[in-house]
């Protein structure tokens, strides 16, 4: 996996390849920027909460300001994440073709990110001019949202040029000459036939979003890329919608609640949190056979109850694992097909971020998903755990970590993590507070206690935490953003409509079974193809109301939903997250596949059991009072 594929994005000091010191300059001033709006947007939230909650005096702008500020966030990250190439994206398909054909291929796909980029901007600046004269409820002025599209667009077609230009200049103009002739052959086509023979506009969707993937188009600029040329194409609609709808699809409050968790996790990772646990639970369980294993399952089980985000989890967990397995002479690529396993079980672990997009979408309880995932997630962490015992064996822990930290620190460093955990659990069982106030309180415990139990904490460290913290969450809102202009489209066509009624005559044809099971294998496809936020944006409107027509519980639907995405993302062979995992722990993706097949087999027949078995994911939110 190359740069443009990086899955995690890391703050690093040198400027992007290729690029000049004013560039470079251009890029950390932005990224400082969006940093900042976190910052802000934290302070609102946490103040929000403490006026609604102790003092009873509820500040009414702070949602429409904080989702406001989000706007920011989202482009302004995406513009970051794009000056570092860091988007996530696909290129197996890619390394298929002749190697002398891969370059050119590459630079096709930065032009389509340059063309996207450029689309959006023109379009936005539509939007601002149409904006003029509305205001918000609270009666504030419409642009307020507009803005930072337009500052988000003009970063992203100054980092576009830049990654275009990265290639030898023949390379560079012969890949735009391709993509100019596919470009002028349809629009040719379409305006000189008649109009039967004209390509449709959702053919041309479907074209452009599978063209993107073989490119190795990074996943928000496939979806956006999708959804701009049907608008484009498609006479009766304005390019502006498709702006309209990307601006519309990030602004949400309850999406705060991702970069929030992110930063949280990142917070009580940088405190060295990560480390000190680890070692106390090789301490524990070390010398049992396939101890080792363990670790991976029950590490990444409560990273993944801070952070939310699969990919950031897999990051921190195999940083500490993947050189303690290589000290003590097991198997890296055993140790990293176990941790892609187990970050599928950890998607339903609260506060999974893709339990969170599905809950909004959906509008599914999010509190209720989150209780609703947490008796699957031990139910497959306890299938998992009894492979990889099995298979497992003995390690020496005097091997594993040179210098050995006192027991007494240890042992407070974990107090502090599950008090958070516990922290985040009661607020979402009790209803005290949303999913985005819980967040808030996480990020302020993180910083406050953690820093002041370990004092780790530098001014520059912080920085680099809210600055890493707003280029992931970016990159992961901008592919919310730009699913839902693509879920637009897709209602324009009546896809859902059509999709529905199939599913539907499916349920009541074939029993409420196959429908599941189809539903998990759609999902499984489109989680490994696309990262897990637009497949759940695309299919949960869909597939949700069909199962609760059919009698089948959304709590447990949802569940099912997500570990499937989360399959399909962590699966050989073009799985995103696998891919991130192999990364991180420098294996190769072929060595990985087979040595994970037993687990992805457990996980297979978990997600079968729970189909089969509702009440594994119903018990505890209806012991809970979620309906």
């Amino acid at each position: 996996m190359d740069a443009q594929t990086s899955s995690v994005p890391e703050i690093v000091s040198a400027p992007p390849a290729g690029a000049m010191r004013p560039l470079a300059i251009f890029l950390r001033v932005i990224e400082h920027i969006a940093a900042a709006v976190l910052a802000i947007d934290v302070v609102i939230v946490f103040i929000s909460v403490i006026y609604r909650y102790f003092l009873h005096n509820p500040i009414e702008w702070t949602e429409e300001i904080a989702s406001a500020l989000m706007g920011v966030l989202i482009f302004l990250g995406a513009a970051t994440v794009l000056g570092r190439r860091q988007h996530m994206g696909i290129t197996t398909f890619r390394q298929m073709f002749p190697a002398a054909w891969q370059g050119v291929m590459e630079r096709m796909a930065a032009w389509v990110v340059l063309g996207v980029s450029g689309v959006m901007l023109a379009s936005s600046c539509q939007l601002l001019i149409d904006s003029a004269d509305q205001t918000t409820p609270l009666g504030l002025p419409g642009w307020i949202f507009v803005w930072p599209a337009i500052i988000g667009g003009v970063g992203m077609v100054v980092f576009a040029v830049a990654n275009v230009f990265t290639a030898p200049s023949k390379c560079v103009w012969t890949a735009f000459a391709f993509c100019a002739v596919v470009v002028g052959a349809v629009a040719g086509w379409n305006s000189w036939a008649d109009p039967a023979s004209q390509i449709a506009p959702i053919f041309l969707l479907v074209g452009g979003f599978f063209l993107c993937l073989a490119l190795g188009v990074p996943i928000a600029f496939t979806v956006a890329f999708s959804a701009m040329v049907y608008f484009i194409a498609d006479s009766s609609v304005t390019i502006m919608i498709f702006s309209q709808q990307v601006v519309a699809g990030g602004g949400y409050f309850v999406l705060l609640a991702i970069p929030f968790f992110i930063l949280a996790g990142l917070a009580m990772e940088a405190n060295g949190m990560s480390t000190r646990l680890f070692e106390l639970l090789l301490r524990m369980l070390g010398n049992l056979r396939g101890g080792l294993n363990l670790i991976v399952i029950v590490a990444t089980m409560i990273f993944s109850g801070i952070s939310g985000s699969k990919l950031a989890d897999v990051a921190a967990v195999g940083g500490i694992v993947i050189p303690v397995v290589r000290r003590t002479r097991q198997s890296p690529e055993h140790a990293a097909g176990l941790l892609a396993c187990t970050a599928v079980m950890a998607e339903a672990i609260p506060p999974c971020v893709n339990l969170i997009v599905l809950g909004f979408v959906a509008n599914i309880s999010i509190g209720g998903l989150f209780m609703a995932g947490i008796v699957p997630a031990v139910f497959l962490a306890i299938g998992l755990g009894t492979v990889a015992v099995i298979g497992g064996q003995r390690v020496d822990v005097k091997d594993a970590f040179p210098h050995r930290t006192p027991l007494p620190r240890l042992i407070g460093g974990a107090l502090i993590a599950f008090v958070m955990v516990f922290m985040i659990g009661r607020g979402v069982v009790a209803g005290v507070a949303t999913s985005t106030e819980i967040s808030a309180f996480a990020v302020v415990y993180a910083f406050v206690v953690g820093g002041l139990a370990f004092r780790e904490l530098t001014p520059k460290l912080v920085v680099d935490l809210f600055v890493r913290s707003a280029s992931i969450a970016g990159s992961i809102l901008f592919i919310v953003a730009t699913a839902s202009a693509l879920s637009f489209a897709l209602t324009i066509e009546q896809i859902p409509r059509y999709l529905s009624e199939s599913m539907t005559a499916l349920g009541h044809d074939y029993g409420v079974h196959a429908f599941v099971i189809v539903t998990v294998v759609i999902t499984i496809f489109f989680g490994a193809i696309l990262e897990g936020a637009p497949a759940l944006i695309i299919f949960g409107p869909l597939f949700v109301p069909i199962a609760q027509a059919l009698g089948i519980p959304s709590f447990q639907f949802g569940v099912i939903m997500v570990l499937s995405m989360g399959f399909g993302m962590f699966a050989p062979p073009v799985g995103m997250g696998l891919f991130a995992t192999c990364a991180v722990s420098q294996t190769r993706i072929e060595d990985v596949s087979r040595a994970m097949i037993k687990y992805l087999c457990v996980l297979a027949a978990g997600i079968l059991v729970l189909i089969f078995v509702p009440q594994i994911s119903l018990w505890l939110p209806s012991r809970l009072g979620f309906q």
